[in-house]
Parts: structure tokens; C-alpha cells; sequence
């Protein structure tokens, strides 16, 4: 007797229901890091361990890989077929690990996220090495069970997580590359600038307008309101579903221009996450493609769009509007003030200029602590020894501005910082792409008028979703793979 349905339609089934889940699961940790009271935090990690426990079941189940088999011998067209490929990663990636390090790993990353937002601000580092050992021990467990089904290093199975098909070796040379030159073009970029003064906003910037000004930007950007929302948290973020996308900042009454530019980041994410194929959410092939394909959206926005001159002429009216004309939002000043490069402790406050000497830093430790070569320990010394020679700068004792600082580490995002310098690369090269496409971009941008970029992109890659491998979407959309070259380019005609 033949079922009524295919097994490809049953899969789809299944995933939608998943999809379900994760829509919780993404709302509640939102609320978690948002709304949520502290005492809340134990019942809230219980909670949400519980249901990726749920989806690990559905996923893994003896139905699934069954219905994976006979959907490998219907006759499927090009996007079920890669949905189907999309389906086949996630069952791969979930089948090895046991249902008790998925719980564990969980609950170890809930606990040590939460104490660390006490631990950091009291500068606790014995505190947060506590909880970080028992994250970095299960994250090893994972990644040598990963690593033995793959044949690959640990790291590298880790990074196929976030960036499907990047291997460490590749990163090696990409970011060898990197640093033959990037430290020379800062020293230059920093000299440089030295020479030009740039008077620094007067403060107190008061929070409600500081508010509005986001919203005001949000809009400019084509954010859907209807669709998400932005909110405050300790550290900056994107998270929610398509239909309903989530984005936080955080505030300082001395200065506005941090708040803001990671609202314009948040939002680069928002967009890509509101333009998903909308008649495949639900299914894995809806999703966005990488985690370094999400970057290069949030970068584009904050980097090539947001910080270039033709865009400040459209932003500084809506700065006026808020907190009124004063010497330092002259536009010469403006402009000057929002690309300025100066080294600094703090990875989300730096300018992009120096931005990656702060992902290589993390990468190498990250790698080291994986493969095992380090201990949690030895981390401090180590960040200061690497922030000493690729920043200049001393991080000593200073654990809340050095090694304490992310959150990736805490739930045990290891292989993710990489994707960050990485979506820079690829924003530079859509970005120049972009230029070409459309020859007056920059006056259409000093305009405000942002529409045929946003057309762009999503024809070229937010209705993609995840069709195609990262390799082909930007080869589709560029005529080539990645090419650091024009990264490079970006920041030396910007700079010098």
C-alpha cells in the first residue's frame, strides 16, 4: 500500500513543526535577554533546554532518516531538491551528539550567560573561568564527536556549524593575509588622522531621543514595524523569526553614535531575516544561507552604507532633529567623527579598521582552546600578549574589557567570530558590485532615496535563502568567490 504522501511532503511536514519550536525557543531567548526578571533564569534555561531536547528527538528519530532515504529517490525540482540537501545537513549535524550533552551543553551555556552579565561588570574572573571550563569541556566533547564523523580537526567541525564548507586552513590564509597588511594601513589610517581634529558630540544625549532617532533610522532603512521590533539588551542583537524579527541596542547618555550604528547593524540583519523567501518559511532552504552571509548584510549596512560620507548627509538631519545643532555635527565634523580609527579594548565599539585584529585575536584562541593546546586559564595572557601586538593596547587584569567582554563564549559559540571579518570581505565585494550595478548609487544614497540598493540585494541574495552554497550565492551575485582584495580596496580608498 503506497501513503498518500511522498516522503519529501512528509519531511516538509516534519520541518515546519520544528520551525515552530525554534520560533519558541527563538522568542524565549529574546525575552530571556530582554524582559525577562532574574529569578527567572533558571526555569527560563530548564525551559528552553527542554524543548532543543523536543527538536532533537524529532529530528533524530528512526521516521526521519528513513524519510531522508526515500525522499533521495523522488523526482524533485532544483529548490526541493536543495531543500532537501538543507534537511539532510540538519539531520547530520543533530544524529551525532547524544540527547544528554545537547541538555547539558544547554543548561552549562544558560548558567555561565547568566552569571557572566554579573561576573563582567564586577570584573570576576575567577567566577566566570568556572562556569566558561565546564562550557569549553562539553564544547569539546562535541566537537571531537563531530570532528571523528567528519574526519576534519575539532575546530573545524565546529565551523562548519556557522560557515558550511570554511575550513580552518582556509581561514589561515585569508587571515594570514590580513595581517602582512592591516596592522601597516592602521598605523597609517591613525597618523593620518591625527592631523585632523574632530570635535566630540556634547552630551547628555537623552535616552527617549536617542530612541527616536533609532526608530527614525530603522525606518529610513525599510525596516518592517509591523513585522519586529527593537528593544534594549546588555549586548546587541538580532534574533525572532522572519514574520517576527527582534533587534536590541544598547544605550549611553554620554555618547548616541554607539547605540545607533548597532542599530543600523541589527537592522542590515533585520532586512535579510524579513526578505527570506517568504513561500518557503518553514523549510531549511528558507533560512539564511551562513552565519558570515548574515554578517555581510549587517556589515553592508553599518560599513559600506551607514559610515560613508553620501549617507551622513541623509543621517546628520535626523541627529539635528533630536538633539539640535552644535559645532561638533557640522557635516565636515560629522563625517570625520564616524570614520574615525582608533584601536580600542572593545570588539563591538571598533571602528572597521581594526575591527578584524579583534576577530583574529578571538579566532586564535578559540582554535587553541578547541584543539585543546590551551586551558580556559591561560586565556588572559593570552589576549594580552595578542591585543598587545595586532592593537597596541594592554588588557592586563582588565578581564571585563578583554577576554570577559562577548557573549559567544558563554553558550558556547565556538567557530563563530571568524564569520564577522569574513561578511566584512564578502559586504565589500557586494558592495562594489552594487556601485557597479547601479552608477549613481552615490547620489541616490546622499538623496535618501535607498530603493535600488534594497532591490539589489534582495534579487541577488536575501530571496535566496539558502538554495545555494555560500560559494555559489556570492559568485552568482559577484562573478566571483570570495576575494579579500576588495576589502582592502574599501578600506584604503576610505582611510587614505
Amino acid at each position: 500500500m503506497t501513503s498518500a504522501h511522498s516522503a519529501y511532503e512528509e519531511l516538509c511536514t516534519l520541518f515546519s513543526r520544528l520551525a515552530r519550536f525554534d520560533h519558541l525557543s527563538a522568542i524565549g531567548g529574546w525575552d530571556m535577554q530582554t524582559m525577562m526578571p532574574p529569578d527567572g533564569s533558571k526555569a527560563r534555561s530548564e525551559a528552553l533546554a527542554e524543548l532543543s531536547v523536543l527538536k532533537h528527538q524529532i529530528l533524530t528519530a528512526q521516521k526521519t532518516a528513513t524519510l531522508l532515504e526515500q525522499a533521495q529517490q523522488e523526482s524533485l525540482n532544483g529548490i526541493e531538491s536543495a531543500n532537501l540537501l538543507e534537511m539532510r545537513r540538519q539531520y547530520d549535524n543533530a544524529v551525532l551528539l547524544p540527547e544528554s550533552l545537547i541538555e547539558a551543553k544547554s543548561l552549562a551555556g544558560a548558567r555561565c550567560e547568566h552569571a557572566w552579565r554579573a561576573q563582567r561588570p564586577a570584573n570576576d574572573w575567577d567566577g566566570f573561568s568556572e562556569n566558561l571550563s565546564e562550557v569549553v569541556k562539553l564544547t569539546r566533547e562535541e566537537a571531537q564527536i563531530r570532528a571523528q564523523a567528519a574526519g576534519t580537526r575539532r575546530y573545524d567541525a565546529l565551523l562548519n556549524l556557522y560557515e558550511p564548507g570554511m575550513r580552518s586552513s582556509d581561514l589561515d590564509r585569508i587571515f594570514g593575509d590580513l595581517k602582512t597588511w592591516l596592522p601597516d594601513l592602521l598605523q597609517k589610517v591613525v597618523a593620518k588622522q591625527e592631523k585632523e581634529p574632530c570635535l566630540p558630540p556634547q552630551g547628555p544625549f537623552d535616552l527617549e531621543k536617542q530612541r527616536k532617532l533609532g526608530l527614525s533610522v530603522m525606518k529610513l532603512l525599510g525596516f518592517n514595524f509591523d513585522g519586529g521590533r527593537v528593544d534594549v539588551s546588555v549586548h546587541p542583537f538580532c534574533g525572532g523569526v522572519p514574520q517576527d524579527v527582534r533587534i536590541t541596542t544598547r544605550y549611553n547618555e554620554n555618547e548616541f553614535l554607539t547605540a545607533l550604528l548597532g542599530i543600523v547593524h541589527e537592522t542590515g540583519h533585520a532586512r535579510y531575516e524579513q526578505n527570506l523567501p517568504r513561500e518557503w518559511l518553514g523549510q531549511p532552504v528558507a533560512l539564511a544561507r551562513s552565519t558570515a552571509i548574515h554578517e555581510s548584510q549587517s556589515l553592508l549596512f553599518e560599513m559600506q552604507l551607514a559610515r560613508s560620507s553620501d549617507f551622513m548627509k541623509i543621517l546628520r538631519p535626523l541627529v539635528i532633529a533630536q538633539f539640535g545643532e552644535q559645532p561638533a555635527l557640522e557635516e565636515s565634523n560629522f563625517i570625520r567623527l564616524n570614520q574615525r580609527v582608533r584601536p580600542g579594548l572593545i570588539r563591538v565599539d571598533a571602528d572597521e579598521v581594526s575591527y578584524p585584529a579583534h576577530v583574529i585575536l578571538r579566532y586564535e584562541i578559540e582554535q587553541a582552546l578547541v584543539e585543546g593546546d590551551i586551558e580556559v586559564e591561560d586565556i588572559p595572557a593570552l589576549w594580552n600578549e595578542k591585543m598587545h601586538s595586532y592593537l597596541g593596547l594592554d588588557s592586563v587584569g582588565n578581564y571585563r574589557n578583554g577576554c570577559m567582554q562577548d557573549i559567544h563564549w558563554t553558550d558556547g559559540a565556538f567557530g563563530y567570530f571568524p564569520t564577522y571579518t569574513l561578511g566584512a570581505m564578502y559586504a565589500a565585494q557586494l558592495f562594489q558590485q552594487v556601485r557597479q550595478a547601479i552608477p549613481n548609487l552615490s547620489d541616490d544614497i546622499a538623496a535618501g532615496d535607498l530603493s535600488a540598493l534594497f532591490h539589489w540585494l534582495q534579487q541577488n541574495i536575501w530571496q535566496h535563502g539558502s538554495r545555494y552554497s555560500t560559494e555559489t550565492l556570492i559568485a552568482n551575485a559577484t562573478g566571483e568567490a570570495l576575494n579579500p582584495r576588495y576589502f582592502r580596496q574599501h578600506l584604503e580608498t576610505r582611510y587614505l
